[in-house]
């Protein structure tokens, strides 16, 4: 409803209650003797409310009369609380365009797939929506519902519902005064979809993945869902850079992002996941004891990882990595790490294989290097046969990634250790 319909909706109220008061004077100068002019003069002070007020005195004589008035009375008052709504809300409009912004930034992990609900208002508008339980001296004219609907300017619309829609929404968990808006998330999943595409493609895939994630990033540079997407797309740049510089650059930005990802969200799996891939790649370029202490920080990251998605095989893989790595570590370099961090680190040839037997069963066949790794561990713990059995699996799969093809060169050398032409 405009602002002038507003107006007049009120101004021809307060005409009604004031005709009405010129009724209730003619009637009672019939019913009550002339003499009680101290209680007429009051009919005719300046205001309306004083004359609604005078009407009151005269219906105490009138009993057919007061209900009408309360009612009256009552359909000001809410007439009234209308107007201090509709002027809240046109002082909220210019701000309406700031808010959805904060709110698209400030979501996170919730923010993928998550679509907000609209109560009242025309489709793909912001809109404030604000409910109040209607006092039950309302007038129902006709016998209507109570739920009265009033629209603004610009088409946005405000209500009044009935208690029990009120109870129903505080029973769903929201606010009864929430401000709902819908969020623009088809951009957002367009551009998930995309780079998750680009990852998987080809080396000017990936390149093309790190440089929209990188122009994105002040748009969505708050979510946890982006970033932790940003630092895988910064280790598979890193993998495919030859320049040593470029690839130490790239592993250095990329754990900055990592870091930035778990603080914005600790309970995001794939933050502490691909921090800890990036934490490994560091140790390529780090001195002895950075290398140790990285090692320290990529296990906890997976571990992690794993109690918050316990069905992720990569985080298994990962770790039985580090166990095989940890296995392999010589005296000297256990020595170094029990000196500079009072306890090095710990894990056996046994843990690996436990782990790596894991991302099979969870995953059969879940990559030619997993197969690898478990003929490695089968070799060490002198089960030669079990071996042989993965690297037939191994053999069986395609080489298709560069992964694959470091894959096969293992596979050359653990045919020669056991024996298999």
């Amino acid at each position: 409803m405009a602002l002038s319909d507003n107006k007049a909706l009120v101004l021809g109220v307060l005409a009604g209650v004031a005709g009405l008061g010129t009724v209730v004077l003619y009637n009672s100068r019939r019913a009550v003797p002339t003499s009680g002019h101290g209680v007429h003069s009051k009919l005719y002070l300046s205001s309306n409310d004083q004359r609604v007020a005078g009407a009151s005195m005269v219906v105490r004589e009138m009993p057919g009369q007061a209900e009408v008035l309360d009612r009256l009375a009552a359909l000001i008052q809410c007439v009234s609380e209308l107007k201090d709504e509709v002027r809240a809300l046109k002082s909220a409009i210019p701000k309406l365009q700031d808010h959805v912004r904060d709110e698209l930034r400030g979501r996170s992990g919730r923010a993928e797939g998550a679509v907000a609900r609209v109560r009242a208002g025309p489709p793909n508008r912001t809109t404030p929506t604000r409910r109040r339980k209607v006092a039950g001296g309302v007038a129902r004219a006709g016998g209507q519902s109570s739920e009265e609907e009033a629209e603004s300017e610009g088409g946005y619309i405000t209500a009044l519902t009935d208690s029990e829609e009120e109870e129903q929404i505080e029973a769903e968990g929201q606010s009864p005064y929430e401000l709902t808006v819908i969020e623009p998330l088809n951009e957002f999943s367009a551009l998930l979809e995309r780079v998750d595409a680009l990852h998987d493609g080809s080396d000017g895939d990936k390149r093309e993945c790190l440089r929209t994630m990188l122009d994105k990033r002040e748009q969505f540079g708050q979510n946890t869902t982006f970033l932790w997407r940003l630092v895988r797309a910064y280790v598979d740049v890193h993998d495919i850079t030859a320049n040593l510089e470029q690839k130490k650059t790239h592993a250095e930005t990329g754990k900055k992002v990592g870091e930035e990802a778990v603080k914005l969200n600790p309970m995001c799996a794939e933050s502490h996941q691909w921090y800890a891939i990036m934490c490994g790649l560091m140790t390529e370029y780090e001195t002895v004891q950075n290398r140790i202490k990285n090692a320290y920080i990529f296990k906890d990251h997976l571990d992690k990882a794993i109690e918050l998605k316990p069905q992720d095989p990569m985080s298994y893989y990962l770790l039985g990595r580090w166990c095989y790595a940890v296995a392999q570590l010589s005296w000297i370099e256990r020595k170094v790490a029990a000196t500079l961090f009072g306890e090095p680190p710990s894990a056996t040839v046994q843990d690996g294989l436990k782990n790596f037997l894991k991302v099979e069963e969870i995953s059969p066949k879940y990559s030619k290097l997993n197969y690898v790794f478990l003929a490695k561990c089968y070799r060490d713990l002198g089960q030669k046969s079990q071996a042989r059995k993965m690297c037939d699996a191994a053999t069986s799969m395609e080489t298709i990634s560069k992964e694959d093809e470091e894959a096969q060169k293992e596979l050359d050398t653990l045919f020669s250790a056991l024996g298999v032409n």
